[in-house]
């Protein structure tokens, strides 16, 4: 079998790394001319200047990037885990129940909001807290953050991350179907910033606190057959734009400073959630394995930083295929077959996945 062969695992993300780790990393690239100079290499020779212009334009475009981050979202906020409290929706099954582990696994204060209990298995989950609740209803989730605040503490922390998918065609979907997609894929995550976000701008000493949309690449492009889908994705990826323009206002609420916001943009997950679908190209479009996602969310969120996470490489790169004539898009969709994968893999139209996100 293919996935059995050697190149398999090698892809373009793969690639990517690799490259950010050796000669696009400014400690490598400074590595060539001090070797160069060390077996006596003339100042003057070419492949001393040469390595010297190289590294001097990586290291400067290392330290723009790092400008660019602090221009765009600030200093990070200081976390301190003897006082943060983080809140998990959909943190049963996938995504969600990788960070909750992760953090349990610290003797943190975790809770979970979810409709189903997860399993405890895990032993990162057993110090888990576990709150029945349907993120889609803002009355069980205000309902919710008043039993966390009172058992565990003012939530710090937010992951917005429960999510469902139908798999339908626009024409087969069901009015009730259609109201559950908003509700859980974008009207909770309204509902769960209302209830816990005020608790973060009145943090004592000025604590603040981070809140971390969980989108989907989706989001930027649709795709058949995720209509009700992909349009919850896109108005969450609004929402976050503009929840960071309140916060950073002229005329925001008092603490709005201390807040961090995570927008999380990936690509297809190896969960449930599309676990029939089968990539188109598993090279320039590999299936992001979740526990890699959440390792990169934990740590900007340990690090108190603002920002993106997208996952693979071509998510981080999606938005300039908007400029493209009308034409090259749909060739550039017919070529990736983002527009076929769901169609070809068979899901029933009974079947309702859950999961974190995807």
């Amino acid at each position: 079998m293919d996935e059995d062969r050697w190149h398999s695992h090698i892809t373009i993300d793969l690639i990517a790394r690799v490259l950010n780790r050796s000669i696009f990393h400014p400690f490598v690239a400074w590595l060539v001319p001090l070797c160069l100079r060390a077996v006596a290499t003339p100042y003057a020779a070419p492949e001393f200047s040469a390595s010297c212009f190289w590294a001097s334009i990586v290291t400067l475009a290392t330290v723009a990037a790092y400008l660019d981050r602090r221009i765009a979202y600030g200093v990070p906020r200081q976390v301190d885990w003897d006082h943060e409290v983080v809140v998990i929706t959909g943190g049963a099954s996938g995504l969600g129940k990788i960070m909750a582990e992760m953090y349990g696994m610290r003797g943190a204060s975790v809770a979970i909001l979810d409709v189903q209990k997860p399993s405890k298995e895990s032993e990162g989950l057993s110090g888990v807290h576990f709150y029945p609740c349907d993120v889609g209803d803002a009355g069980a989730v205000e309902k919710g953050s008043v039993q966390i605040a009172k058992d565990l503490g003012q939530p710090t922390i937010l992951i917005n991350n429960a999510g469902i998918v139908h798999g339908k065609p626009l024409l087969d979907l069901t009015p009730a179907e259609l109201q559950r997609n908003f509700n859980i894929n974008l009207l909770s995550h309204f509902h769960t910033i209302r209830a816990f976000l005020p608790g973060m701008l009145e943090s004592q000493q000025g604590r603040g606190g981070t809140i971390v949309t969980v989108s989907s690449v989706l989001g930027k492009l649709g795709a058949s057959h995720l209509s009700d889908y992909t349009a919850a994705k896109a108005g969450l990826i609004a929402m976050h734009a503009s929840l960071r323009a309140e916060l950073a206002s002229r005329n925001a609420p008092p603490g709005a400073q201390n807040i961090r916001t995570i927008l999380v943009t990936p690509g297809q997950l190896n969960t449930s959630l599309f676990a029939k679908v089968v990539p188109p190209s598993p090279f320039f479009g590999p299936v992001v394995e979740p526990v890699e996602l959440a390792r990169d969310i934990v740590r900007m969120v340990d690090a108190g930083e603002s920002g993106e996470i997208s996952l693979p490489l071509y998510a981080r790169w999606i938005d300039w295929m908007q400029i493209l004539p009308a034409g090259m898009q749909r060739l550039a969709r017919w070529v990736s077959g983002v527009d076929r994968a769901m169609e070809a893999s068979g899901r029933s139209s009974k079947n309702v996945s859950k999961s974190g996100t995807g």
